[in-house]
């Protein structure tokens, strides 16, 4: 048996994590192990020798699976095989990338395929956030280029403590939960939810998930010695011409920041100018027989815009569409624009809009959910979809990408600790984004407030949402942090912090950094710039509507909720569901039934009151237990030569004895009753020991005068 080469990584509380290499997967560049009590990941990272033709950025692939195996169960479905991705393989797998990705070189472009697998799982143990520790292991023994190490890790915070590497029971009561992910120096990512923290807390809950990382970071240093691994190969990905750069440099420089220092709000306007003197350089040195090199001239001249925006914001604290560091753009929205769904907003912020929907639903309408960790149902659901022409892109839409699962995702985070508890309707919203420049998913979340008051939603308190950006000089110490960005600041700037909250405090976050040495006193800055654009845009949020609606819509279907005792659900559900069944069908009802501790969970719902009504009076006479002197009105279920059953309550029978029926004296029950009448009855005994019911009829009768 091959021995294996271990790191061990003690979390100072008697749990440990083991990072193992050499035993599995040895023809991948690097591969390892992890190991926290039953929970084992295996990490591969492969990566080409060279680099296609013109490729001129970093063709990365992170893949995280789940095996079923690794719990001993089977996937569901016909093919019993794992399939596509879930919802929650593609969040951690954007997890792991977006940590890895500003690591590798800039001039490294050679396809590289990181795969985490989940092999072995413990029920307790949360693999998401040592996947980031895997990746990065397995790299740091390959030979591949990186900056790392990283690790990841997951801290919350449980009546008032933080703990790092929560256990999936200690995550129920937390009111912080986030990843966080970092080298040994920087924090990279930071994603996760909170209960209206502060902004100070959740800077704590960073610190103190750094300060376990670096410890990672340096049991993955000790282990690539311990490999032989610390040597990378050499690469050349990248063919330069530094003359024609410096070229470029010199003709378009002035230029570019001349229009970066106007602040032009238009978009397209803006990339039109920058394009112009682009296009203005090719035409003054090339002719039509020249072989122009496209490339390497749309490479040099996307580094002289980058410097000249940033400089216009360092120097002269002029954005690219004119507003001050911490101005937010304007603000328009609207509710009840559609007249179909149940609720509807539109929330537009610059040339940002999102047209967004809310539908009400029943128990029937939960999202199923079958993983490797997690079974159970949705009740609060949000999908995120941004289609091509949002941006202007002439391309097809070619299925559901994972951007769109990341920000749907932040979305439903920032919105659903809002929505009250124990919620009789099945949630969905759904954002459409039909114009993009700058933080779509921020607008979801505003829209997504706005919709869910329109569609009369009880909900706790209004959230809004923003980006932030930051530009910074480390040369000089400058630096900008910027409300509010455009698509342009975030690709040209060096953080993306998305915040959002209540009035009261933060509820979601999500935040990449692609520059090194960001201090906390920045951070803190950043959030508390954040804050103050969160109360503006909340404000405007409220200008439109200040509240939820009194009342669903007139086509919303209407939902209540009532308990009944555990032991009576059978009663209400009857012999293969007849007594259920009969209800609907005469109400027009839908009545659905979950057990809930002791006591089963009833669901009416119709689209009017009235039929809601008429279930919940049936369903309360099942389970009202037969009192003594109560009067009910029955109806004959069956007719004996001694009397006649009559169902006083569904599925509660009692004897009308023919004695009972009238004062005078029957010869035949027949006479005066038949199957299928409905008769006034009054409950006169019920026998101590079987239960029975005696009825009487008469005694509701007026008696008559003797002669």
């Amino acid at each position: 048996m091959i021995k294996a080469i271990e790191k061990v990584i003690d979390l100072g509380d008697g749990r440990t994590i083991t990072i193992e290499t050499g035993k599995l997967a040895k023809q991948a560049d690097g591969a390892v192990v992890v190991k926290m009590g039953n929970t084992f990941l295996l990490a591969t990272v492969v990566s080409a020798n060279d680099a296609r033709e013109d490729v001129d950025f970093m063709p990365l692939s992170v893949e995280y699976k789940e095996k079923f195996a690794s719990v001993g169960r089977f996937p569901g479905g016909f093919l019993k095989r794992e399939a596509r991705p879930s919802d929650n393989e593609i969040l951690v797998s954007r997890l792991v990338d977006r940590a890895l990705r500003p690591l590798f070189p800039d001039d490294y472009h050679a396809e590289t395929f990181v795969t985490v697998n989940l092999v072995s799982a413990d029920a307790e143990i949360m693999p998401d956030a040592l996947a980031g520790l895997a990746a990065s292991a397995a790299l740091a023994v390959s030979d591949i280029p990186f900056g790392g190490p990283i690790s990841e890790i997951r801290v919350a915070r449980v009546n008032g403590e933080y703990i790092l590497h929560p256990t999936v029971t200690e995550l129920e009561s937390a009111d912080l939960d986030v990843i966080v992910g970092a080298t040994y120096d920087n924090i990279l990512m930071v994603e996760g939810e909170m209960d209206e923290v502060s902004e100070a807390e959740l800077l704590e809950a960073m610190k103190i998930a750094h300060d376990a990382i670096k410890i990672q970071c340096k049991a993955q240093m000790e282990l690539a010695e311990m490999v032989g691994a610390t040597v990378k190969r050499e690469y050349n990905h990248e063919e330069n011409d530094e003359e024609l750069k410096q070229k470029i440099w010199d003709a378009t420089y002035d230029k570019v920041l001349a229009v970066a220092g106007v602040g032009n709000p238009d978009k397209h306007a803006r990339k039109a100018a920058f394009d112009a003197i682009r296009d203005e350089f090719i035409e003054s040195n090339y002719t039509e027989e020249d072989e122009v090199p496209t490339g390497l001239i749309h490479k040099y001249y996307h580094d002289v815009e980058k410097e000249a925006v940033r400089r216009a914001i360092l120097d002269q604290a002029i954005r690219l569409d004119g507003r001050k560091t911490d101005e937010i753009r304007p603000i328009w929205s609207e509710v009840g624009y559609l007249p179909g769904p149940h609720g509807s907003s539109i929330f537009t912020r610059g040339e940002t809009q999102s047209l967004t929907t809310v539908t009400l639903g029943t128990k029937l309408d939960e999202k199923r959910i079958d993983e490797v960790m997690f079974q159970g149902s949705n009740r609060f659901l949000l999908h995120y979809n941004f289609p091509p022409f949002s941006t202007g892109d002439a391309r097809p839409v070619r299925g559901l990408s994972r951007r769109e699962v990341g920000h749907g995702n932040l979305a439903l985070r920032a919105l659903k600790g809002m929505i009250p508890e124990e919620y009789p309707y099945v949630v969905r919203v759904v954002s459409d984004i039909l114009e993009s420049n700058g933080s779509s998913s921020m607008a979801t979340v505003c829209a997504g407030t706005l919709a869910l008051m329109d569609a009369g939603v009880q909900i706790k308190k209004p959230v809004s949402g923003i980006a932030m950006g930051l530009i910074t000089d480390a040369k000089t110490g400058q630096f900008a942090v910027l409300s509010d960005i455009l698509g342009d600041e975030d690709h040209l700037g060096d953080m993306d912090f998305k915040v959002t909250g209540t009035k009261d405090g933060i509820t979601a976050t999500q935040m990449d950094i692609k520059v090194d040495g960001l201090s906390y006193e920045i951070l803190e800055k950043a959030l508390n710039q954040a804050k103050d654009g969160r109360m503006h845009i909340l404000g405007k949020i409220l200008e439109t509507m200040s509240e939820p609606r009194k009342d669903f819509k007139d086509h919303t279907p209407r939902i209540i909720a009532m308990k009944i005792p555990k032991d009576m659900i059978g009663s209400v559900i009857g012999p293969g569901g007849k007594i259920i069944q009969e209800i609907q069908a005469s109400t027009g009802a839908v009545i659905t039934i979950e057990e809930d501790g002791n006591w089963g969970k009833v669901s009416i719902s119709a689209s009017d009151l009235d039929s809601i009504t008429a279930a919940e009076n049936k369903i309360k006479s099942i389970v009202a237990v037969p009192e003594v002197g109560e009067i009910y009105k029955g109806k004959v279920k069956s007719i004996v030569p001694f009397g006649a059953f009559v169902e006083i309550i569904p599925g509660k029978d009692g004897l009308l004895h023919i004695s009972e029926i009238e004062w005078r004296r029957l010869d035949k029950v027949e006479d005066v009753l038949k199957e299928g009448d409905e008769v006034e009855v009054k409950l006169i005994e019920v026998d101590q020991r079987s239960g029975k019911l005696k009825l009487s009829r008469k005694v509701l009768l007026p008696r008559p005068e003797r002669k």
